[in-house]
């Protein structure tokens, strides 16, 4: 059986870990658990000192956001298998073993997430993962589960086991060999979508990235930075044209943004007839941020060969804003 870490980044957190690690620690078998902490400033260090001697803490000297802080501590974690775990999720009895299966049965199978749920309504899928990552053609992410701010409730609809094509970074299980073989997360990101970079760099390997419904945690969600927040705009609009850039084939990559380009147009148009202008405000400034970083982002391409399906359908921009779809089974026939 592979030897499973699980590691959670912490940034002054000490409220968040309190009130949800013991869950992990009550629920996590033999897994070694860790705690990765961004340069806090609160008590953190000290309360796992205090109340958790078993479980390891590693020090990051600085706070370098989600990619970073993974980067830095993973290198310090000795395991098969690392699970990247949030600090604001509650793990349920029992959620371990289907994932460990799954590894141990399927080598080619390189990236998993569990059934993410929302902790303060568990009946609902939550924002980030729900029940599996899927792109559309122009590079917009969603989930199973969650599409734009549409939260499924969870009537087993999604209690199966399947292809997806990106894992959620607050509860994202990978093999080791995999991680270090990719270089990580891409650091340029900071935070957000650093995932589905890493999950599309794997595809372009060969590698398989799947989901377990049988396996399910609870999110609360927004512990850093919320939906509606304008940095999380700004990251959001400009990481996901950096997924582009990276890893389509260079024609497709230049035609897409090009229509990208035109849409965030649209949508910063948008906050502004919603009176969001720090929303408005975050669009410009992630293009602004694209453009200065454009040339090293072409510089990263992957030396792979490209997927060209990579995507489930055309626009999900266009089957949700304007036929009004809000669940993953009207817009994609399994």
């Amino acid at each position: 059986m592979s030897k499973i870490a699980i590691v959670i980044l912490n940034w002054n957190g000490e409220l968040l870990l309190e009130s949800y690690l013991p869950s992990v620690v009550e629920h996590s078998g033999n897994a070694d658990i860790y705690v990765a902490d961004n340069a806090s400033t609160d008590g953190s260090v000290g309360f796992l000192k205090k109340n958790y001697p078993q479980v390891k803490i590693i020090q990051n000297n600085i706070n370098g956001g989600f990619a970073k802080g993974y980067n830095d501590a993973l290198k310090h974690v000795d395991a098969d298998i690392f699970c990247l775990l949030n600090s604001d999720v509650e793990v349920s009895e029992n959620w371990l073993p289907p994932i460990e299966k799954i590894f141990a049965e399927n080598p080619d199978i390189a990236i998993v997430q569990p059934k993410v749920l929302d902790l303060m309504r568990k009946e609902y899928f939550e924002y980030a993962g729900a029940a599996g990552g899927f792109i559309d053609q122009l590079g917009y992410p969603f989930c199973r589960g969650r599409i734009f701010q549409a939260l499924e409730k969870d009537e087993g609809q999604y209690d199966d086991i399947r292809e997806i094509f990106w894992a959620t970074g607050a509860c994202m299980f990978i093999r080791r060999t995999v991680f270090e073989k990719l270089g990580g997360f891409d650091e340029a990101y900071f935070a957000h979508q650093e995932e589905v970079d890493l999950c599309w760099r794997a595809k372009n390997e060969g590698y398989k990235v799947f989901y377990v419904g049988t396996s399910k945690v609870y999110h609360l969600g927004g512990s850093t930075l919320s939906n509606m927040n304008p940095k999380k705009t700004y990251l959001n609009f400009r990481n996901s044209l950096f997924s582009i850039t990276k890893n389509l084939p260079r024609r497709k990559a230049l035609v897409i943004i090009l229509i990208r380009l035109l849409l965030d147009g649209v949508a910063a148009l948008r906050f502004v007839l919603q009176f969001k202008f720090s929303h408005c405000a975050a669009i410009l400034r992630a293009h602004l941020s694209f453009y200065r970083q454009f040339g090293k982002m072409y510089g990263k391409r992957e030396k792979a060969n490209f997927i060209l399906k990579y995507y489930v359908v055309k626009s999900i921009v266009w089957s949700h804003f304007v036929h009004q779809i809000e669940k993953f089974s009207d817009l994609v026939k399994d």
